[in-house]
């Protein structure tokens, strides 16, 4: 029995930056992206040189676009708990799990999905507010320096 992970599966396995920005853009256009991707190098002057320069440099950024790649434009099944900690070019795929159609996006749905991330952005800051009042954030106490102990 071998050890080795097998990647191939993976639709990241032997594509490039440029060659994955170029097929998101072909299918959504650069305004669908910032909609939901949120990454201002597809609104201010878009371009794929100019996206490919800020992803190369922005390891969150290019995570972000290379999981939106796989969940959305390929339309595969979320990724386990374990897998989702791994950056999106590590995930392993499982044999039965191919890619599909890209999923319909369009910028109603990405204005319902933003209103929703608000909200819930809105009651995290205010469970967070509580728990620093006590002292507490997340289960582990802070020391008076806001230091986690």
């Amino acid at each position: 029995m071998s050890d080795e992970i097998n990647y191939q599966n993976n639709p990241l396995h032997g594509l490039g930056l440029k060659n994955l920005l170029i097929e998101m853009v072909d299918e959504y256009g650069f305004e669908v992206l910032f909609a939901y991707l949120n990454i201002n190098c597809f609104k201010t002057n878009p371009s794929i040189e100019s996206s490919l320069k800020f992803l190369k440099k922005t390891d969150w950024a290019r995570e972000k676009v290379e999981g939106f790649y796989l969940y959305e434009l390929k339309s595969l099944p979320r990724a386990s708990s374990e897998q989702f900690l791994l950056p999106p070019r590590d995930r392993v795929i499982p044999e039965g799990q191919v890619p599909g159609n890209p999923k319909k996006l369009d910028l109603e749905d990405a204005e319902r999905l933003r209103e929703k991330r608000a909200k819930k952005s809105a009651v995290r800051k205010q469970t967070e507010g509580r728990n620093q009042a006590t002292g507490h954030r997340s289960g582990k106490s802070v020391d008076p320096w806001g230091n986690r102990k």
